[in-house]
């Protein structure tokens, strides 16, 4: 039986989904004549409190076209030092928008208001960059799916408005957040510019992201997803499976959850383990300790068919999904114990 807690990202489509996906209506989607996206669209919009959704392929696509819409080239954007935006994007925020990143040293991944107003060059100063976004990432994957608190949000976009600077959130887990917050779609909405939502993690649908702005946002997010290549045609299946997802897969993140929680509780009896960072959603981050070989360890794993992500600086990933079921997490949790 292979145990597969690389990411949230390695799961198959249910039988449902699958035909979901199979029997929804068509169209072409560069004329927005894809109904299937037109409802997904139009029901995110509202989830958020906003005007208008635009469905991309990928959340990086998503989150890019973000930056671009709230960027000119040569400015510069504001983020965690774990950031998404920064580290897992493959250089996109300079590559396609010409701006640079101010790294705030946060905890787990986020940063309050004040660390956010310090690191906001001064307008009349013209020997640095003109500072122009904040970007916030909920959950956070480095950050071993912290969520932030609101509050701290809030208290952030005061800045930003103090300042005239944008405010996005790569909400990649937001459906997470929300789930283990208790917490609403409408209060993000409320506070940020932009978010991207995605469906292909913890909600199991095989691709696609949404990012959610008000009209006049949108309307030029439009053409920057064609600059990037996320035009597409007849994607309503992919919509479907979007759909589903959030019919069928949002309410059971919370046994995600549980089941992260439970392999930390574990992690955290073993002598090979150093430390396991807390746990609040699906993502579990521990350290080995320092006399252990790392290598010798995962090979342990694979042994035993078991697959967990190597971050790098020591630390090793296991993220719990839909696929992974309840005979698999008793599998699991027997052979970590021994």
């Amino acid at each position: 039986m292979r145990i597969d807690l690389r990411s949230d990202t390695v799961t198959r489509p249910s039988k449902g989904m699958l035909d979901a996906m199979m029997t929804a209506k068509l169209g072409d989607d560069v004329y927005a004549e894809d109904p299937t996206v037109n409802a997904l669209e139009d029901r995110v919009a509202t989830l958020f409190g906003k005007s208008k959704a635009l469905f991309f392929p990928s959340g990086t696509m998503a989150n890019q076209t973000a930056i671009k819409l709230h960027t000119q080239p040569g400015e510069q954007l504001i983020c965690d030092k774990y950031a998404h935006v920064y580290n897992y994007e493959g250089g996109g925020v300079s590559f396609n928008s010409g701006v640079s990143c101010r790294l705030v040293d946060g905890h787990r991944g986020m940063m309050t208001a004040a660390q956010v107003e310090a690191a906001i060059n001064p307008p009349d100063f013209y020997h640095s960059p003109l500072t122009s976004l904040v970007t916030l990432e909920n959950t956070t994957n480095k950050g071993g799916g912290a969520c932030w608190d609101f509050n701290e949000i809030k208290n952030i976009r005061k800045v930003c408005d103090a300042h005239h600077l944008g405010f996005h959130l790569d909400g990649a887990r937001l459906w997470n957040a929300l789930i283990a917050k208790s917490e609403t779609a409408l209060q993000y909405g409320a506070v940020f510019d932009t978010i991207s939502v995605c469906f292909s993690k913890g909600l199991g649908a095989p691709v696609g992201s949404m990012l959610v702005g008000d009209e006049a946002l949108m309307n030029k997010a439009l053409r920057i997803r064609k600059m990037l290549g996320g035009g597409m045609r007849q994607i309503g299946s992919l919509a479907a499976a979007a759909s589903y997802a959030l019919n069928h897969h949002y309410d059971r993140l919370k046994e995600d959850h549980q089941k992260a929680k439970e392999i930390a509780s574990v992690l955290q009896q073993l002598e090979a383990v150093a430390s396991v960072e807390p746990v609040e959603t699906n993502i579990v981050i521990f350290k080995l300790n320092p006399n252990l070989d790392e290598a010798l360890f995962l090979d342990n794993l694979k042994a035993h068919d078991i697959l967990v992500s190597d971050m790098g600086s020591g630390k090793l990933r296991m993220v719990t999904h839909l696929d992974y079921t309840d005979e698999m997490h008793a599998n699991l949790l027997e052979i970590v114990s021994k």
